[in-house]
């Protein structure tokens, strides 16, 4: 699959991009960062196009995620990837807005697919069990991000394999309502969610 390189725009350090995701159940309004510019750019020029428009929420998984941007049947595609941008400061805590990727088995470089994402729901996690989630897989992390996962939760088992290029800024508890759907077959929702996209700030 080929590898878009989306032209980066200039941002101040200060100024991010803004979104809303509009539902039937709520609106979920998120910024993208500027750490990331090569998602960022692909989200907005995909929302600009109206590509996320009448797509659907097609994999949710309560206390861990819901998954979007794949069209109305949950598995289209644009037809690339966008290369990993994979910041250590930027972790799966609860409203992480990331990429989705193929494995890696198939993907090692865990290139991103060129449009579904996942804002996290999570769960909240004592010391010990990221500890030993450590002790097991490598993985660390900061003190404040420990701290988040004690109290609002997140998917640290994530961590440092998908790209996180935004977060949920007002609409978290949508989120929760997403989350709680019925699901069937592959986490689908037996009642479809679907969604529109729209900038709010460049």
């Amino acid at each position: 699959m080929p590898v878009i390189m989306v032209q980066a725009q200039e941002n101040s350090s200060t100024k991010r991009a803004k979104v809303v995701i509009v539902t039937d159940m709520g609106e979920i309004e998120m910024e993208l960062y500027n750490e990331t510019p090569l998602h960022r750019d692909n989200f907005l020029k995909l929302a600009r196009e109206g590509y996320y428009n009448g797509s659907i929420f097609h994999r949710v998984i309560n206390q861990f995620m819901i998954q979007g941007g794949g069209g109305a049947d949950g598995n289209s595609d644009p037809g690339y990837t966008v290369p990993a941008e994979i910041v250590p400061a930027f972790f799966h805590h609860r409203g992480a807005l990331c990429a989705a990727r193929m494995p890696d088995q198939v993907n090692p470089k865990k290139a991103s697919s060129g449009s579904q994402f996942y804002i996290v729901h999570g769960r909240t996690f004592t010391d010990q069990e990221l500890t030993a989630y450590g002790a097991r897989t490598g993985k660390s992390w900061t003190e404040a991000q420990k701290a988040e996962y004690r109290t609002k939760g997140g998917a640290p088992h994530l961590d440092g394999d998908y790209t996180v290029y935004g977060r949920v800024t007002k609409g978290m508890e949508v989120v929760d309502k997403i989350a709680a759907v019925q699901t069937g077959d592959a986490n689908r929702p037996i009642k479809e969610v679907k969604m529109t996209v729209r900038i709010l700030q460049e």
